[in-house]
């Protein structure tokens, strides 16, 4: 990991930017962690719009998360921003384009082509993100996963032991392989749905939130669309990392 930048968004939080490989990221911690006095590490998920186009949104959460007393950090998803293009995922984006602008059904085909190699390359980045973000001396664990693309964050917690809780948001297709995956899943989910949202099968979100194994999972449902999700929502999900992660 080689930081590129440093500096304060407040009096509160440091944000770093960083890149690991060819994969560019940012981490926020909170002025008061140190060697000794770790904190536990949130990874924060978003769609692949770039981090750019997201940072804003990110870096409220990481404000968040540090008045909470965690740190947060974040990385570049393959074929997005300005990491390099593959012809595969372009193409199935395309196709998923025309097939809604056409208002047909969305198959299973364009799920799968779009979903499920971004699930396969992104997966390990996180990985491999997780083991250097734990090497860093003022974070110590646990770990926590939030937001983003819901199929990337299904697989981290079922294959990653030293994510301890995921907060998940229902707002992404879901190919049909993931169900099975979910089945594996077993820590602590908070699980945000929109109700009204535009892009998502509402019954599919429900399918999959009943698909999981975990003992301890709670559905929040809200009315509104996509982009509606109410401020209290976001208070919720704070919550139950507080629970989880200290």
């Amino acid at each position: 990991m080689h930081f590129t930048s440093e500096r304060r968004l407040d009096e509160n939080v440091v944000e770093r930017e960083f890149t690991l490989g060819e994969i560019p990221g940012i981490l926020w911690t909170p002025t008061s962690a140190s060697a000794s006095t770790p904190v536990p590490l949130i990874l924060l998920g978003h769609p692949p719009l770039g981090l750019n186009k997201m940072y804003s949104r990110l870096a409220a959460r990481a404000r968040q998360a540090a008045a909470d007393g965690f740190a947060a950090a974040t990385i570049e998803l393959p074929g997005s921003g300005d990491r390099p293009r593959w012809a595969a995922a372009e193409q199935a984006r395309a196709d998923l384009r025309r097939t809604m602008e056409a208002g047909d059904p969305v198959g299973d085909e364009i799920i799968d082509a779009l979903v499920l190699p971004l699930v396969e390359r992104a997966v390990p980045e996180w990985q491999a993100a997780l083991d250097t973000l734990l090497s860093l001396p003022e974070i110590g664990g646990p770990v926590g996963y939030s937001g983003g693309v819901i199929s990337i964050g299904v697989r981290l917690a079922a294959v990653e032991p030293r994510i301890v809780a995921a907060g998940l948001f229902a707002g992404s297709l879901v190919p049909r392989a993931m169900f099975e995956e979910a089945r594996r899943v077993t820590i602590p989910l908070h699980v945000l749905l929109q109700w009204d949202d535009e892009g998502n099968d509402r019954q599919s979100a429900l399918a999959l939130f009943d698909a999981f194994g975990s003992e301890e999972k709670s559905l929040h449902a809200n009315m509104g669309g996509h982009t509606g999700v109410p401020q209290y929502a976001g208070d919720a999900a704070a919550q139950f990392f507080a629970r989880h992660l200290k």
